[in-house]
Protein backbone atom coordinates (compact mmCIF):
# COMPACT_ATOMS: atom_id res chain seq x y z
CA UNK A 1 0.00 0.00 0.00
CA UNK A 2 1.38 3.57 -1.07
CA UNK A 3 0.77 6.27 1.21
CA UNK A 4 -0.26 8.97 -1.05
CA UNK A 5 0.16 12.48 1.64
CA UNK A 6 4.39 10.88 0.86
CA UNK A 7 3.50 12.31 -2.72
CA UNK A 8 1.32 15.17 -1.95
CA UNK A 9 -1.95 14.11 -1.45
CA UNK A 10 -3.01 16.94 1.50
CA UNK A 11 -6.82 18.63 2.89
CA UNK A 12 -6.72 20.87 0.15
CA UNK A 13 -6.89 18.46 -2.77
CA UNK A 14 -9.17 15.94 -0.78
CA UNK A 15 -11.52 19.26 -0.90
CA UNK A 16 -10.56 19.86 -4.49
CA UNK A 17 -11.91 15.82 -4.62
CA UNK A 18 -15.23 16.73 -3.35
CA UNK A 19 -16.26 19.35 -6.15
CA UNK A 20 -16.33 16.66 -8.71
CA UNK A 21 -19.06 14.52 -9.75
CA UNK A 22 -16.71 11.50 -9.50
CA UNK A 23 -15.54 12.03 -6.13
CA UNK A 24 -16.96 8.33 -4.86
CA UNK A 25 -14.14 7.03 -6.92
CA UNK A 26 -10.40 6.47 -6.35
CA UNK A 27 -7.55 8.88 -6.71
CA UNK A 28 -4.24 9.04 -7.46
CA UNK A 29 -1.17 10.77 -9.43
CA UNK A 30 0.07 10.85 -12.68
CA UNK A 31 4.38 9.66 -12.60
CA UNK A 32 5.03 9.08 -16.26
CA UNK A 33 3.00 10.08 -19.23
CA UNK A 34 3.57 6.98 -22.24
CA UNK A 35 2.08 7.78 -25.74
CA UNK A 36 -1.13 5.55 -24.75
CA UNK A 37 -1.68 5.85 -21.60
CA UNK A 38 -0.44 6.80 -18.15
CA UNK A 39 1.75 5.38 -15.25
CA UNK A 40 -0.77 6.38 -12.45
CA UNK A 41 0.96 5.83 -8.42
CA UNK A 42 -2.61 4.96 -6.66
CA UNK A 43 -3.02 3.82 -2.33
CA UNK A 44 -2.93 0.27 -4.19
CA UNK A 45 0.05 0.52 -6.21
CA UNK A 46 1.06 1.63 -9.73
CA UNK A 47 -1.72 1.67 -12.49
CA UNK A 48 -1.72 1.63 -16.02
CA UNK A 49 -4.21 4.23 -17.22
CA UNK A 50 -6.46 5.36 -20.07
CA UNK A 51 -8.58 8.50 -20.42
CA UNK A 52 -12.60 8.50 -21.14
CA UNK A 53 -13.22 9.44 -24.71
CA UNK A 54 -15.02 12.82 -22.97
CA UNK A 55 -11.46 13.68 -21.66
CA UNK A 56 -9.29 12.52 -24.85
CA UNK A 57 -11.51 14.46 -27.27
CA UNK A 58 -13.13 17.41 -25.34
CA UNK A 59 -9.93 18.94 -23.57
CA UNK A 60 -6.76 20.49 -25.50
CA UNK A 61 -3.74 19.61 -25.54
CA UNK A 62 -2.40 21.52 -22.60
CA UNK A 63 -5.50 20.29 -20.39
CA UNK A 64 -5.06 16.30 -21.04
CA UNK A 65 -2.69 14.62 -17.78
CA UNK A 66 0.73 15.42 -17.08
CA UNK A 67 3.46 14.31 -14.83
CA UNK A 68 2.27 15.57 -11.73
CA UNK A 69 -1.67 16.04 -12.14
CA UNK A 70 -4.00 14.44 -9.48
CA UNK A 71 -6.62 12.53 -11.12
CA UNK A 72 -10.01 10.56 -10.38
CA UNK A 73 -10.02 6.76 -12.03
CA UNK A 74 -12.08 4.39 -12.05
CA UNK A 75 -10.51 0.74 -11.95
CA UNK A 76 -11.03 -2.14 -14.13
CA UNK A 77 -8.71 -5.08 -13.96
CA UNK A 78 -5.58 -6.16 -11.48
CA UNK A 79 -3.67 -2.89 -13.11
CA UNK A 80 -5.38 -0.52 -15.19
CA UNK A 81 -7.43 1.81 -15.05
CA UNK A 82 -9.77 4.55 -16.33
CA UNK A 83 -9.12 8.26 -15.81
CA UNK A 84 -12.71 9.85 -15.82
CA UNK A 85 -11.39 13.70 -14.07
CA UNK A 86 -8.48 15.63 -13.72
CA UNK A 87 -8.31 17.70 -10.43
CA UNK A 88 -7.81 21.32 -10.95
CA UNK A 89 -3.91 22.09 -11.30
CA UNK A 90 -1.41 24.51 -9.24
CA UNK A 91 2.06 25.45 -10.38
CA UNK A 92 2.29 24.34 -13.50
CA UNK A 93 5.38 24.19 -15.20
CA UNK A 94 4.97 24.34 -18.91
CA UNK A 95 5.98 25.96 -22.03
CA UNK A 96 4.96 27.19 -25.15
CA UNK A 97 5.78 27.27 -29.01
CA UNK A 98 4.35 30.09 -31.14
CA UNK A 99 0.59 30.31 -31.48
CA UNK A 100 -2.10 30.57 -29.59
CA UNK A 101 -2.86 29.79 -26.07
CA UNK A 102 -3.47 25.86 -27.04
CA UNK A 103 -0.05 25.72 -28.14
CA UNK A 104 0.99 25.11 -24.77
CA UNK A 105 2.63 22.08 -23.23
CA UNK A 106 2.06 20.79 -19.41
CA UNK A 107 5.75 19.96 -18.61
CA UNK A 108 4.44 19.21 -14.75
CA UNK A 109 1.78 20.30 -11.99
CA UNK A 110 1.69 21.01 -8.39
CA UNK A 111 5.27 21.74 -8.64
CA UNK A 112 6.51 23.44 -5.30
CA UNK A 113 10.39 23.94 -6.63
CA UNK A 114 12.34 24.23 -10.04
CA UNK A 115 16.24 22.67 -9.94
CA UNK A 116 17.15 24.64 -13.10
CA UNK A 117 20.52 22.81 -14.34
CA UNK A 118 22.88 24.16 -16.06
CA UNK A 119 26.53 22.86 -16.78
CA UNK A 120 29.97 24.56 -16.51
CA UNK A 121 30.88 23.99 -20.17
CA UNK A 122 29.88 24.77 -24.10
CA UNK A 123 26.32 24.50 -22.95
CA UNK A 124 26.07 27.14 -20.63
CA UNK A 125 23.73 29.58 -21.32
CA UNK A 126 22.88 33.08 -19.15
CA UNK A 127 19.83 33.30 -21.94
CA UNK A 128 18.15 29.57 -21.32
CA UNK A 129 18.76 30.07 -17.64
CA UNK A 130 16.55 33.70 -17.82
CA UNK A 131 13.85 31.95 -19.55
CA UNK A 132 13.59 28.99 -17.29
CA UNK A 133 13.76 31.52 -14.09
CA UNK A 134 11.29 33.77 -15.25
CA UNK A 135 8.73 31.09 -16.28
CA UNK A 136 9.25 29.18 -12.80
CA UNK A 137 8.53 32.29 -11.14
CA UNK A 138 5.30 33.14 -13.19
CA UNK A 139 3.68 29.81 -11.58
CA UNK A 140 4.99 30.99 -8.01
CA UNK A 141 7.40 27.84 -8.22
CA UNK A 142 10.66 28.90 -5.83
CA UNK A 143 13.71 28.42 -8.39
CA UNK A 144 17.21 27.20 -7.45
CA UNK A 145 19.91 27.17 -9.79
CA UNK A 146 22.49 24.21 -9.91
CA UNK A 147 25.69 24.44 -11.96
CA UNK A 148 26.77 21.41 -12.84
CA UNK A 149 30.48 20.01 -13.75
CA UNK A 150 32.21 22.08 -11.22
CA UNK A 151 34.98 20.26 -11.85
CA UNK A 152 35.54 21.27 -15.32
CA UNK A 153 38.03 24.46 -15.79
CA UNK A 154 36.28 27.48 -16.04
CA UNK A 155 36.27 31.47 -14.75
CA UNK A 156 34.61 31.47 -11.38
CA UNK A 157 34.63 35.23 -11.62
CA UNK A 158 32.99 35.19 -14.87
CA UNK A 159 30.37 33.15 -14.58
CA UNK A 160 29.64 35.11 -11.06
CA UNK A 161 29.70 38.41 -12.78
CA UNK A 162 27.22 36.71 -15.77
CA UNK A 163 24.69 35.86 -13.18
CA UNK A 164 24.98 37.85 -10.58
CA UNK A 165 21.26 39.63 -11.91
CA UNK A 166 20.13 35.89 -11.99
CA UNK A 167 21.28 35.42 -7.93
CA UNK A 168 19.17 38.24 -6.49
CA UNK A 169 16.46 36.21 -7.51
CA UNK A 170 17.57 32.61 -6.75
CA UNK A 171 20.17 30.52 -4.76
CA UNK A 172 23.14 28.97 -6.74
CA UNK A 173 24.43 26.08 -6.25
CA UNK A 174 27.92 24.71 -7.33
CA UNK A 175 28.26 21.11 -8.03
CA UNK A 176 29.83 18.32 -9.37
CA UNK A 177 29.10 14.64 -9.41
CA UNK A 178 33.10 13.56 -8.77
CA UNK A 179 32.72 15.32 -5.50
CA UNK A 180 30.11 14.29 -3.19
CA UNK A 181 30.44 17.11 -0.92
CA UNK A 182 29.20 19.82 -3.69
CA UNK A 183 25.70 17.63 -3.87
CA UNK A 184 25.04 18.29 0.24
CA UNK A 185 23.48 21.82 -0.66
CA UNK A 186 21.13 20.96 -2.61
CA UNK A 187 19.42 18.47 -0.48
CA UNK A 188 18.79 20.72 1.86
CA UNK A 189 16.22 22.01 -0.66
CA UNK A 190 14.83 18.38 -0.73
CA UNK A 191 11.30 18.63 2.01
CA UNK A 192 9.08 15.58 2.43
CA UNK A 193 5.80 15.94 0.53
CA UNK A 194 7.01 18.57 -2.14
CA UNK A 195 7.50 18.17 -5.87
CA UNK A 196 10.79 19.25 -7.33
CA UNK A 197 10.65 19.32 -11.28
CA UNK A 198 14.54 19.16 -12.95
CA UNK A 199 14.42 21.51 -15.55
CA UNK A 200 17.31 21.79 -18.36
CA UNK A 201 19.05 21.05 -21.69
CA UNK A 202 20.49 17.64 -22.71
CA UNK A 203 23.79 16.94 -21.02
CA UNK A 204 23.69 19.27 -18.22
CA UNK A 205 23.96 16.17 -15.91
CA UNK A 206 20.20 16.21 -14.63
CA UNK A 207 19.64 12.09 -14.44
CA UNK A 208 22.97 12.17 -12.91
CA UNK A 209 22.15 14.43 -10.68
CA UNK A 210 18.72 12.23 -9.24
CA UNK A 211 21.24 9.30 -8.95
CA UNK A 212 23.21 10.99 -6.43
CA UNK A 213 20.21 12.88 -4.43
CA UNK A 214 19.02 9.17 -4.60
CA UNK A 215 22.52 7.37 -3.94
CA UNK A 216 21.23 4.39 -6.44
CA UNK A 217 20.51 4.68 -10.20
CA UNK A 218 17.56 6.01 -10.67
CA UNK A 219 17.83 6.97 -14.38
CA UNK A 220 20.29 6.00 -16.78
CA UNK A 221 22.94 8.55 -17.98
CA UNK A 222 24.65 8.68 -21.49
CA UNK A 223 27.59 10.59 -22.42
CA UNK A 224 28.47 13.93 -24.44
CA UNK A 225 28.83 13.64 -28.07
CA UNK A 226 32.42 14.35 -28.87
CA UNK A 227 31.80 15.82 -32.39
CA UNK A 228 28.87 18.43 -31.29
CA UNK A 229 29.22 18.62 -27.79
CA UNK A 230 25.80 18.28 -27.44
CA UNK A 231 24.34 16.26 -24.79
CA UNK A 232 22.10 13.12 -26.03
CA UNK A 233 18.22 12.64 -24.87
CA UNK A 234 18.85 10.23 -21.41
CA UNK A 235 15.63 11.09 -20.38
CA UNK A 236 12.72 10.62 -22.90
CA UNK A 237 9.63 11.38 -20.62
CA UNK A 238 9.05 13.34 -18.03
CA UNK A 239 8.65 10.93 -14.70
CA UNK A 240 8.31 11.23 -11.22
CA UNK A 241 10.10 9.22 -8.43
CA UNK A 242 9.83 9.33 -5.08
CA UNK A 243 13.40 9.67 -2.82
CA UNK A 244 13.65 7.31 0.28
CA UNK A 245 13.86 10.31 2.70
CA UNK A 246 10.38 11.22 0.79
CA UNK A 247 11.25 13.85 -1.54
CA UNK A 248 9.29 13.51 -5.00
CA UNK A 249 11.26 14.17 -8.26
CA UNK A 250 10.50 15.05 -11.10
CA UNK A 251 13.11 14.48 -14.38
CA UNK A 252 11.93 15.79 -17.80
CA UNK A 253 13.92 15.11 -21.45
CA UNK A 254 15.81 17.91 -22.33
CA UNK A 255 15.10 20.86 -23.23
CA UNK A 256 17.49 23.41 -25.62
CA UNK A 257 14.68 25.55 -26.96
CA UNK A 258 12.68 26.53 -23.77
CA UNK A 259 9.80 29.00 -25.35
CA UNK A 260 8.95 31.81 -23.11
CA UNK A 261 5.10 31.55 -22.36
CA UNK A 262 4.73 34.37 -19.82
CA UNK A 263 2.66 37.34 -21.45
CA UNK A 264 3.16 39.62 -18.43
CA UNK A 265 5.26 42.19 -18.38
CA UNK A 266 4.76 43.22 -15.28
CA UNK A 267 6.12 40.17 -13.61
CA UNK A 268 9.12 40.49 -16.02
CA UNK A 269 9.96 44.00 -15.03
CA UNK A 270 9.77 42.70 -11.21
CA UNK A 271 12.13 40.00 -11.76
CA UNK A 272 14.39 42.24 -13.49
CA UNK A 273 14.24 45.34 -11.07
CA UNK A 274 13.12 47.66 -13.84
CA UNK A 275 9.54 47.90 -11.56
CA UNK A 276 11.61 49.87 -9.25
CA UNK A 277 12.46 52.55 -11.42
CA UNK A 278 9.20 52.19 -13.77
CA UNK A 279 7.54 53.94 -10.84
CA UNK A 280 9.16 57.34 -11.62
CA UNK A 281 8.35 56.93 -15.55
CA UNK A 282 6.26 60.10 -16.86
CA UNK A 283 3.68 57.87 -18.76
CA UNK A 284 2.22 55.04 -17.14
CA UNK A 285 2.19 53.11 -20.33
CA UNK A 286 6.05 53.72 -20.77
CA UNK A 287 7.72 50.92 -22.93
CA UNK A 288 10.96 52.17 -21.43
CA UNK A 289 12.61 52.10 -25.02
CA UNK A 290 13.52 55.75 -25.41
CA UNK A 291 10.20 57.98 -24.37
CA UNK A 292 10.67 61.32 -22.74
CA UNK A 293 11.00 61.25 -19.17
CA UNK A 294 11.71 57.25 -19.01
CA UNK A 295 13.13 56.59 -15.25
CA UNK A 296 14.10 53.20 -16.34
CA UNK A 297 16.25 54.43 -19.40
CA UNK A 298 17.70 57.89 -17.25
CA UNK A 299 18.37 54.49 -14.54
CA UNK A 300 20.79 52.81 -17.12
CA UNK A 301 22.18 56.23 -18.31
CA UNK A 302 23.47 56.85 -14.26
CA UNK A 303 24.60 52.92 -13.76
CA UNK A 304 21.55 52.35 -11.14
CA UNK A 305 20.27 49.86 -13.29
CA UNK A 306 23.04 47.61 -15.30
CA UNK A 307 22.56 47.68 -19.10
CA UNK A 308 23.15 43.84 -19.46
CA UNK A 309 20.11 43.57 -17.13
CA UNK A 310 18.30 46.19 -19.10
CA UNK A 311 18.69 44.56 -22.32
CA UNK A 312 17.83 41.21 -20.98
CA UNK A 313 14.45 42.12 -19.80
CA UNK A 314 13.85 43.71 -23.58
CA UNK A 315 14.93 40.89 -25.24
CA UNK A 316 12.64 38.40 -23.19
CA UNK A 317 9.54 41.17 -23.49
CA UNK A 318 10.45 41.15 -27.27
CA UNK A 319 9.94 37.14 -26.94
CA UNK A 320 6.89 37.31 -24.08
CA UNK A 321 5.23 38.97 -26.84
CA UNK A 322 6.38 36.69 -30.03
CA UNK A 323 4.39 34.29 -28.24
CA UNK A 324 1.31 36.02 -27.29
CA UNK A 325 0.44 37.59 -30.42
CA UNK A 326 -1.34 37.06 -33.93
CA UNK A 327 1.26 36.74 -37.17
CA UNK A 328 -0.46 40.32 -38.00
CA UNK A 329 0.64 41.85 -34.48
CA UNK A 330 4.06 40.33 -34.81
CA UNK A 331 5.13 42.22 -37.74
CA UNK A 332 3.76 45.30 -36.23
CA UNK A 333 5.95 44.29 -33.13
CA UNK A 334 8.69 43.84 -35.03
CA UNK A 335 9.02 46.86 -36.31
CA UNK A 336 8.41 47.82 -33.04
CA UNK A 337 11.21 46.26 -31.22
CA UNK A 338 13.66 47.10 -34.15
CA UNK A 339 13.23 50.89 -32.97
CA UNK A 340 14.03 49.14 -29.45
CA UNK A 341 17.18 47.12 -30.52
CA UNK A 342 18.50 50.30 -32.00
CA UNK A 343 17.68 52.32 -29.01
CA UNK A 344 19.45 49.82 -26.69
CA UNK A 345 22.43 50.15 -28.93
CA UNK A 346 22.21 53.96 -28.47
CA UNK A 347 22.42 53.67 -24.79
CA UNK A 348 25.36 51.62 -25.00
CA UNK A 349 27.35 54.00 -26.67
CA UNK A 350 26.50 56.51 -24.36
Amino acid sequence: MNNLSLYGWNDTLFQLKQTSQYKHLFHGRVSAVNKTNYEVITEGGLLLCELTGNLLYGRSLFELPCTGDWIIFQPFDDNKGIIVDILPRKHTLYRKKSGTISDRQAIASHVDKAFIVQSLDANFSVRRTERFMVQVLEENIQPILILTKSDLEFSRHQVDESLKHIARQMPIIFTSILSPETILPVRKFIRQGESIVFVGSSGVGKSSLINALCERTVFFTSEISKSSGKGRHTSTRREMVLMDDNGILIDTPGVREFGLASDNPEALADIFDVSDFAESCRFENCAHVGEPGCAVIDAVNSGFLEFEVYSSYLKLRKESWHFSTSDYEKRKRDKYFARVSDEAKRIKKR
